[in-house]
C-alpha cells in the first residue's frame, strides 16, 4: 500500500475523524477548537468573528454555534466554502488588497476574534515550512491591525521551530497575553501548535495597497480537508 494510502486509511480510522463525520463536522479540526474554546474562552455570545483560510468549514461551525444567533461569521479562503447558514463567506487571498476591502465591506465593523488555522503548502524542508507557517501567522496579525477591536483575541496556528521565540515576542508587544497549547484533537505526530493572543493592546497602520506576484505569500493549504 503506497505511503498516501495508509495516511488515508490511518486518519479514517482516528477518533476525531470518525467523531466528525458522526456529527457532521467538515472537518476534525472543529475539536481543535472547541477544546481552545472551552480552555481559553475565546467566544462570547453575540461576538463578531473573521476565520482566515476557513475551508472547509469546520471552524466556522463551531464559531457560529459558539457566538449564538446575534453574533456574526465571516469566513475567508482561497477556494470555495459550502455555504453554512448564518455565515458569510469570501473567496480570495488574503494578502491582497481587493480581500482585505471585500471583507471590511461585508463585516461592516470591527471584529471581536480573528481566527487562523492556515498553513503553508509542505514543501519538505521543516524549516522552510516552519518559516511559511510564521509568515502565515504575521499575516494574520496584519488583519489585526485592519479590523480586530481593542482587547480582542486571536487564535492562530503555527508549525513548531526556531522563529518559535520572535514570533512570540511579537504578539506579547500586541497583545496582554500570549499562551501557546496543542489540544488533544491533534494529532501526536503533528508539530503544529496553537497561538491563543487576548487582549488586543494596538494597531500599526497598514496602508492598502497592490501586492506584485513576486511580493505574494506562500499559496495556502486548506485545514483538515474535508473531514
Amino acid at each position: 500500500m503506497a505511503l498516501h494510502d495508509r495516511w488515508v486509511q490511518e486518519r479514517k480510522h482516528e477518533h476525531y475523524y470518525k467523531l466528525a463525520k458522526k456529527l457532521d463536522y467538515r472537518s476534525r479540526a472543529a475539536f481543535k477548537l472547541m477544546q481552545i474554546d472551552d480552555r481559553f474562552k475565546i467566544f462570547r455570545e453575540g461576538d463578531s468573528v473573521v476565520d482566515l483560510g476557513a475551508s472547509p468549514g469546520g471552524w466556522l461551525q463551531v464559531a457560529k454555534e459558539r457566538v449564538g444567533d446575534r453574533g456574526k461569521v465571516v469566513g475567508v479562503d482561497l477556494r470555495h466554502i459550502r455555504p453554512l447558514e448564518g455565515v458569510t463567506t469570501i473567496i480570495g487571498d488574503i494578502t491582497e488588497d481587493r480581500t482585505m476591502r471585500e471583507l471590511l465591506d461585508v463585516f461592516g465593523g470591527k471584529a471581536d476574534v480573528v481566527l487562523s488555522d492556515m498553513a503553508p503548502n509542505i514543501g519538505g524542508s521543516y524549516s522552510t515550512d516552519h518559516a511559511r507557517s510564521v509568515d502565515l501567522c504575521m499575516y494574520a496579525v496584519d488583519v489585526c491591525d485592519r479590523i480586530l477591536k481593542k482587547g480582542g483575541k486571536m487564535v492562530v496556528k503555527v508549525f513548531m521551530g526556531d522563529m518559535m521565540d520572535s514570533l512570540v515576542k511579537e504578539l506579547e508587544s500586541r497583545f496582554k497575553t500570549v499562551k501557546i497549547h496543542s489540544p488533544a484533537a491533534s494529532r501526536e505526530t503533528s508539530s503544529e501548535m496553537y497561538i491563543v493572543s487576548k487582549g488586543f493592546l494596538t494597531s500599526k497602520k497598514v496602508e492598502l495597497k497592490d501586492i506584485t506576484e513576486e511580493e505574494k505569500r506562500p499559496e495556502l493549504t486548506s485545514k483538515g480537508g474535508n473531514i
